[in-house]
């Protein structure tokens, strides 16, 4: 009788086996041959993990049986990264604690990872919301702030009104919440930041030597956006009398400096100052200082308020979308001088120009910028050709954005784009109306947050002192326990209602103090998590240094694409501090990098909020963690994802089966096992580069091919064992199952990958590409061992090669054994 594959029974053995002989923890303190094999750490934002989450572990934790079997000392941890807004969010919604929904969370998350049957060292795990591991993100914060990194401003954030809480620029995805999905608005707040723009070039050109997924490298560029080009300087004047319309305003000869009192002067960034003569007016963010600064001014600031206030409430997405129209308003009253021919400017307020970019200013060229052009026609300024290409003519009103020669622009005229801005910069530079500048769109990161559920940012308010870091040795500053954490709007956290929490002493003069009340952004928590895995034996100290140096970097990382400009920017910023304080042996985190892709199912990624969550348990339950972890690898190639459907799984398990039938079925005596070498030598190979591309579904076909051949000729046991090994990335225990059965006492994940014969992999016929003089007339299977001789004559034969040789000589022929004969004839 063929035998059962019990999975339930199966499966709790070898979890208890692996645990018991520690399998899968190694000697942090003598690597060996290291890797570290990481995958992102869930965060419990629900009851449980979700099949999508299950996606995501499976393939990581295949990659990392691999290198182990291959002979490396494979360090694989997990946690929890508890703290933040989607933990607190789940809790307010079934309207429970936090800390009681924490408790219950992890339990459950952990149960679920243990089941799937990942080789987790489970000696090692982090949670950031307990004080043994948040302790050191506030040490982090205090390492930002010694080194200059962390501070406080006011300044225009992002609010989510739905969450209550300022937002990063990153956390921000099309003028939304990239957690609730409420659109965002902008407030004026005092918050801390981190200067990560101090390593913006850093983390730019470090991205050429990273082997990364090249999509995520490709959303990092864009988002820090270097961008070379000119600061130039526009002098600010409120006439004594109106210039009339703005029509009237460009066509003036010159500004009369007799009648206008200078104001200030607006400095404007550009990467096309060979344009600046055909600048028609300026335009400033509605959040620009000049609107308050020239208040005074202003004929029409009430306008100017109300057109404020209006801006306000639109997202940054609604502000800068290219479709809809472009609305501003003239600041009446103030106006510019263009530095290099004198002509007086309209100066308007528009949303299309954002603070956070550049100056918050621009010079609107209509003639050769999309959007002034858009603005331009919608308030009928004037546009003014000073570039045009061969196909255009001079005067021609239109807008043209790419290089080009020249016309109308005084000592420019004649010169190509690259030269005109190369004299111009000089020229600029030798007036003192400008430089050349390097601007990057990427903004300082903002940590605080309005939420309770979060560490508490380590710093105190003094009245005689100001801001001052809590001592190390005070750490950690424990969250406290609180009924009400529910967030107000107020633009305070919750903490802010705990006097005793609040009130504290200065640590520098020993006056009374009032401790911060907003706590670090998640992100924070998570920006550092995999240099905390390997010390989180060490209660002294954050991180270890020379446990750092036998282990990073990280040397597989697999995880979400959604984190391109979050959690894979942050890390990389706080990685790099690490290494200049000694502590990270190097400045990247990540030698390697793959994103995956999105499960989806009914034809949408698989999410809570889409209301399609996929249970894993119950498939676990019914069809073994093996079968399900064959289905995800299978469903497609990682980085593209798959489509769950719930009539796969059947299949997936009846192949489980087939496969521990085999238990059965191999026989000493198999009836032609040089037939089974040679598969098994193709198989092994493939399998192998499959495992090491990624392409996990290809190798699992590979796998089924090799059983459907096992149960046509039979097979040997140590065939079978060998099979057992194939197997065991993508189904642990059924295939430890096998490999015990076949007289193994030592688990298999202490095994080496099989090595395969390289005689048996070579095929017997190929097809043999035949060319004349280069060009492609035939293709002839033949004999893989054929040599120059017998494939000319073959092709001689050939009545596809004898019709392109007719009356013609063969000069020579070329030979590339087992690939293509190339005839040259004249």
């Amino acid at each position: 009788m063929p035998p059962i594959y019990n999975h339930k029974e199966i499966e709790a053995k070898w979890r208890k086996r692996w645990q018991e002989e520690k399998i899968y923890r190694p000697d942090l303190d003598q690597p060996g041959r290291k890797f570290y094999n990481l995958m992102m750490f869930p965060y419990p934002s629900a009851e449980g993990l979700h099949v999508g989450n299950m996606y995501a572990f499976a393939h990581a934790d295949a990659y990392g049986r691999f290198q182990r079997l291959r002979g490396y000392n494979v360090f694989e941890p997990i946690g929890l990264d508890g703290f933040g807004i989607h933990s607190e969010n789940y809790a307010i919604k079934i309207k429970e604690h936090i800390k009681d929904v924490s408790v219950r969370t992890e339990k459950h998350f952990y149960e679920q990872l243990r089941t799937i049957g990942n080789g987790y060292d489970w000696s090692r795990t982090v949670e950031t919301y307990k004080p043994a591991y948040y302790r050191w993100t506030q040490w982090l914060f205090l390492k930002m702030h010694e080194r200059g990194l962390a501070y406080r401003k006011a300044a225009s954030v992002n609010w989510c009104p739905s969450c209550k809480t300022v937002l990063s620029d990153e956390q921000v995805i099309s003028g939304a919440c990239e957690r609730c999905g409420a659109l965002t608005d902008k407030r004026q707040m005092e918050q801390w930041f981190w200067r990560i723009t101090a390593y913006a070039d850093r983390l730019l050109k470090n991205l050429d030597a990273l082997d990364w997924t090249e999509e995520v490298k490709t959303i990092q560029r864009n988002w820090i956006g270097r961008s070379e080009g000119t600061l130039v300087k526009f002098s600010i004047f409120n006439p004594s009398s109106s210039l009339g319309t703005s029509f009237q305003f460009s066509n003036n000869n010159k500004f009369s400096l007799s009648n206008a009192q200078k104001l200030d002067e607006l400095e404007v960034f550009t990467t096309r100052p060979d344009t600046l003569f055909g600048c028609t007016y300026l335009v400033v963010s509605p959040e620009h200082p000049l609107l308050k600064a020239g208040a005074a001014a202003i004929e029409n600031l009430s306008a100017v308020e109300e057109y404020v206030a209006v801006s306000k409430r639109k997202t940054e997405a609604e502000r800068t979308d290219a479709s809809k129209k472009k609305t501003g308003v003239r600041l009446a009253g103030l106006a510019a001088v263009n530095p290099v021919n004198g002509e007086p400017l309209p100066i308007f307020a528009a949303d299309y120009v954002l603070a956070g970019y550049g100056t918050g200013a621009i010079m609107a060229v209509p003639a050769h910028d999309e959007r002034d052009y858009a603005f331009a026609r919608q308030y009928d300024l004037p546009m003014r050709l000073v570039v045009k290409s061969a196909s255009q003519a001079a005067g021609q009103a239109d807008c043209f954005t790419g290089e080009g020669v020249n016309i109308d622009s005084g000592f420019l005229d004649g010169l190509n784009t690259r030269a005109a801005i190369k004299k111009m910069n000089s020229w600029l530079a030798e007036k003192g109306l400008g430089k050349v500048e390097v601007n990057y769109k990427l903004r300082d990161w903002c940590v605080s947050r309005q939420r309770y559920w979060g560490p508490p940012i380590p710093m105190v308010n003094c009245g005689q002192c100001g801001w001052v870091p809590v001592p190390e040795s005070q750490l950690p500053i424990l969250l406290p326990a609180m009924d009400d954490f529910l967030p107000d709007g107020s633009g305070k956290g919750p903490l802010n209602k705990i006097a005793k929490f609040v009130n504290t002493v200065c640590p520098v003069c020993g006056g009374p103090a009032a401790r911060e009340t907003d706590v670090s952004d998640p992100f924070v928590d998570s920006s550092w998590y995999f240099l905390r895995y390997l010390c989180t034996d060490y209660t002294d100290r954050a991180l270890d240094k020379e446990r750092l140096k036998k282990w990073m970097p990280v040397d597989m990382y697999i995880g979400g694409k959604e984190h391109s400009v979050l959690h894979l920017l942050y890390s990389r910023f706080v990685t790099m501090v690490m290494h200049e304080l000694g502590y990270a042996p190097e400045p990247e985190p990540y030698r390697r990098f793959r994103a995956h892709g999105l499960l989806i199912k009914d034809g949408a990624k698989i999410s809570k909020s889409k209301g399609n969550i996929v249970n894993p348990d119950e498939y676990i339950a019914e069809y073994g963690a093996d079968a399900v972890r064959l289905y995800l690898l299978f469903l497609g190639e990682m980085r593209l994802g798959g489509d769950w459907r719930d009539d796969g799984m059947n299949g997936m398990h009846r192949f489980v089966k087939r496969v521990y039938r085999l238990l059965d079925q191999a026989d000493p005596s198999a009836s032609d096992r040089a037939a089974n070498d040679r598969i098994l030598s193709r198989t092994i190979k493939g399998v192998a580069d499959d495992l090491e591309s990624l392409k996990f579904n290809t190798a699992i076909a590979k796998l089924m091919i090799l059983v459907n051949h096992f149960e046509k000729n039979g097979l040997a046991v140590d065939q079978l064992r060998i099979f057992s090994l194939l197997l065991s990335p993508f189904a642990p225990f059924l295939a430890e199952e096998i490999w015990s059965q076949t007289g193994t006492t030592s688990s298999i994940f202490q095994a080496r990958w099989p090595e395969y014969d390289p005689a048996l992999i070579k095929d017997d016929i190929i097809n043999l590409v035949v060319q004349i003089n280069g060009k492609l007339r035939a293709t002839l299977a033949v004999s893989a061992e054929i040599g120059e001789t017998e494939a000319k004559e073959a092709a001689l034969q050939s009545e596809r090669v004898k019709k392109w040789l007719a009356d013609r000589e063969i000069v020579k022929t070329i030979f590339v054994p087992g690939k293509l004969l190339n005839i040259v004839v004249k």
